[in-house]
Parts: structure tokens; sequence; C-alpha cells
């Protein structure tokens, strides 16, 4: 039992070591949104600008993307591959642009 619990701390210790690190990282995270939105998420012509975006709706969004709900060339097929929590974090991400 007390083995148990030991790694149930560690676990849970570093699921938030890498929340944290996570965060510190979701400009590089981000840089994979950069080639259709732009640098700073300033979208050009038809690609929303996503810097300064609602997080709630830029989840839900994602989420329409990502269950093929919402029109998409590309991002329909994009948004899949990123889990929940790295959703999570481009949504802070791009909220706190302006």
């Amino acid at each position: 039992m007390k083995l148990l619990k030991k790694m149930t701390f560690v676990f849970c210790a570093g699921m938030l070591s890498g929340g944290a690190l996570a965060q510190e990282n979701a400009p590089m995270l981000a840089q994979s949104c950069a080639g259709c939105h732009g640098q700073a998420g300033e979208g050009a012509g038809s690609i929303a600008a996503i810097a300064g975006y609602d997080r709630a709706l830029f989840i839900a969004t994602w989420e329409e993307f990502r269950n093929n709900e919402r029109p998409a060339t590309i991002m329909n097929r994009i948004a899949p591959g990123y889990s929940v929590d790295e959703v999570a974090i481009l949504a802070d991400y791009f909220a706190s642009l302006e």
C-alpha cells in the first residue's frame, strides 16, 4: 500500500510539473499554427485571426473541426492530432495575445 501511495504522489507531482512546463512551452506548441495563422496568430485573407480569440470559443471551434462539424480545408485533419490538454494550452496562449 505504501508503494501505491508513493507511486500516486510521484505521478501527480509529475503531472503538475508537466502542466507548468507545458504552459512555458506554449509558444513552441503554437508554432505549428503559424504556417497558416501567422507568427502572432494574426491571420491573413480567408485564414482566421486567432490572436485574442476567446478561450472557450477556441476550444469549442477546435472540437467542431475535430468532429468534422465545421467546414475546413485542413483544420479537420489537424485537430484530431492534438490532445485536450494541448488544445487548452493553445486556447490560453492565443487568448493572451492582442
